[in-house]
Formats: structure tokens, sequence, C-alpha cells
């Protein structure tokens, strides 16, 4: 008697590759649009107090690096997951170095300083 195919078969294959589907939807939304929050928050206060530069652009590197080691050049998860989120990882660099408080007492100083607690006003 030899071994037919169970009618199950076809049914475990598509929930299967439904499960990474999703899975790979999954961060592809959600880092873009948790770096996208930190972005908004930034631009809005017009304040970077707390925010790391180096750490966001090791952020951008790291996700950058990753796209190339997944080698998942043509899927669209993999670009918006990665690359997007480098992209917009790269916004925040960029807008933490804009909106970053002048050195007190003079305002024409090149060097800039976080703001003390409590001075981001979003004006």
């Amino acid at each position: 008697m030899g071994m037919e195919p169970s009618a199950a078969q076809p049914v475990v294959a598509q929930a299967h590759s439904l499960l990474f589907i999703v899975l790979g939807w999954i961060p592809a939304l959600i880092f873009p649009a948790a770096t996208g929050l930190q972005l908004f928050a930034i631009i809005h206060k017009r304040c970077s107090q707390g925010v790391s530069v180096i750490a966001w652009t090791l952020f951008a590197l790291a996700n950058i690096c990753l796209f190339v080691y997944t080698e998942k050049y043509g899927e669209i998860e993999s670009i918006v997951g990665t690359l997007g989120t480098a992209f917009l990882n790269l916004c925040i660099v960029v807008a933490a170095i804009r909106y970053r408080k002048t050195a007190v007492g003079n305002p024409n100083s090149a060097a800039r300083v976080e703001a003390p607690a409590g001075e981001c006003t979003g004006e």
C-alpha cells in the first residue's frame, strides 16, 4: 500500500504560506510606523531633547545591512520594512540635529546642547 497525500496537505501549505505573508507584513508596517511616530513627535514639538543622533544613525545602518543580508530585494515587505525604516531613521537624525537648542547665552554659537528638562514647549 502506497502512501497517498492527505487532502489536508494543500490546506496546511496554504495556511503556512499565509502565515509567512502575515509575518512579513507585521514588521514591514510596525517598524516604519513606530519610527514615523518618533519623527512626528520631534517635528511637532520642534525639540529633540532626549533623542540620540548616534542611536538613530546606527538603526539606519542596521536596517540597510539587514536588507542586504536577507537578499529579499524584490519583496515589498523587505523594502518597506528595512529601507523605508532606514530612510525615516535618517529623517529623525536630520530633525534631531535641526531642532537641537543652541548653547545658552550665545545665539550665534555653533555648539548645540540638549535643552534642559521642560524646555520643549512645542511652539
